[in-house]
């Protein structure tokens, strides 16, 4: 009984729970003592999954530009906290043309490649993740990001029982093949009641804020868990990495994170524009 639960889960659920805790606690910790240690523990993640993904893409014989991605996306990251979208937006744009230059030494062969990739890894893993600390720069910026980390973490719990209990047909099975549409309702439904309940208690938003803000949460965590499937199944590895026991590597845990903070941080932005 326990190895056919194994194999239906696909994972270490008792490990895989206690690594959750755990980073749960310290994302609590960080965010409701100084904030700006929070955006340290983002700027790790971010660091080890740009390496995680480099490591995947060097067999397919992908040079990914590390020292210049790693060191514009922590510029990014600090100038979206301490001073705001456009200096942000500067350093996206700065570092795109560092990038042009540092791999002009490389010789003309697979020039465009090797750019291509850069500029992506740049715009999938620092650029999606600044829409964090411009959450969380805000006077209210723990309770904003709190409700951000909250909602992904419905969209994954929701889905994944749901998906284990009820799951019988396959959303997207050349991509996915374990995401069901049973367990995509049941990010609805956590992610939905989530968003509800988070928007009113935390920020005094309407419910319906809420529901809508929860539903496209979990839109978007939807899709960023696909296109990372997408990119492994590319790839042809099963995990980005082993950083975090019973999850993967890091880039495994945050993928749906990275395409939920510009959605939260657009609707928050929008139903809540002032500070609470």
């Amino acid at each position: 009984m326990s190895e056919r639960k194994a194999i239906r889960t696909g994972r270490n659920l008792p490990l895989a729970l206690a690594v959750s805790v755990a980073l749960g606690g310290l994302a609590l910790i960080t965010l409701f003592t100084l904030k700006a240690t929070f955006l340290c523990l983002v700027a790790a993640a971010v660091g080890v999954a740009l390496w995680e993904l480099s490591r995947a893409l060097g067999p397919r014989g992908i040079a990914l530009p590390l020292p210049p991605i790693a060191a514009g996306g922590v510029a990014m990251l600090a100038l979206a906290y301490w001073s705001g979208e456009q200096a942000a937006l500067a350093a996206f744009a700065v570092t795109v043309v560092v990038l042009l230059a540092w791999r002009l030494r490389g010789g003309a062969a697979g020039y465009v490649r090797d750019l291509t990739a850069g500029v992506f890894a740049l715009a999938y893993l620092p650029f999606l993740a600044l829409f964090v600390p411009l959450m969380l720069a805000r006077p209210d910026g723990s309770r904003r990001t709190l409700i951000f980390v909250a909602l992904a973490v419905c969209s994954d719990v929701g889905g994944y029982f749901a998906g284990i209990l009820f799951g019988r047909h396959p959303m997207a099975p050349g991509i996915s093949p374990k995401k069901t549409w049973e367990g995509f309702a049941g990010s609805v439904l956590i992610g939905v009641a989530g968003g509800a309940i988070l928007l009113h208690a935390l920020l005094r938003g309407h419910v319906w804020q809420g529901v809508l803000l929860g539903a496209a949460a979990v839109v978007a965590a939807t899709l960023g868990d696909l296109v990372e499937s997408l990119i492994k199944r590319d790839l042809e590895i099963k995990d980005m990495g082993s950083v975090l026991p019973g999850h993967g590597g890091v880039l495994d845990r945050i993928d749906a994170m990275l395409v939920v903070a510009p959605v939260v941080w657009l609707l928050l932005t929008v139903f809540i524009p002032h500070s609470r």
